[in-house]
């Protein structure tokens, strides 16, 4: 039997990156983690560090990145970033980076945390990881 593959979720943003963790036995699907945040976009060392022990707390084996295409299926420049942080977080960490459409993963994200009964006020605290939750559920939901 096969061992089942622990994948990190990753929602990358200008300021922000959604974290989310898949369970080991892919039972629970996906649990969002944290958002890591910084001051400016271009300031990723500390970001790049933070994921890296991440990968180590969890026993990591790939990362799912969201790569945010514009609705008719093209890159623009968020996808073009997302691209360059991947390319940037796998010569670092050594592990595979998986892109996964993320088009309304924030929608879905904004729906469950009304669902949960989350003031729209206070989404901003949550969004980016429940986004991270999103995407890694999509990923794994096609994996099956």
């Amino acid at each position: 039997m096969s061992k089942a593959l622990r994948y990190l979720g990753l929602d990358y943003g200008a300021k922000t990156v959604g974290v989310a963790v898949s369970d080991p036995l892919l039972m629970g699907k996906a649990s969002p983690v944290e958002i890591i945040r910084r001051d400016r976009e271009s300031k990723i060392r500390k970001t790049l560090s933070r994921i890296e022990e991440l990968i180590a707390e969890y026993n990591v084996d790939e990362i799912v990145l969201g790569l945010p295409l514009n609705m008719d299926g093209t890159k623009g420049e968020r996808a073009i970033k997302t691209e360059e942080f991947g390319d940037a977080l796998s010569k670092r960490c050594g592990l595979k980076i998986n892109y996964f459409d993320e088009r309304l993963s924030s929608v879905e994200a904004h729906e469950r945390l009304e669902l949960m009964g989350i003031k729209p006020a206070e989404h901003d605290e949550y969004i980016d990881k429940v986004a991270a939750m999103v995407i890694l559920e999509g990923f794994l939901d096609g994996q099956d």
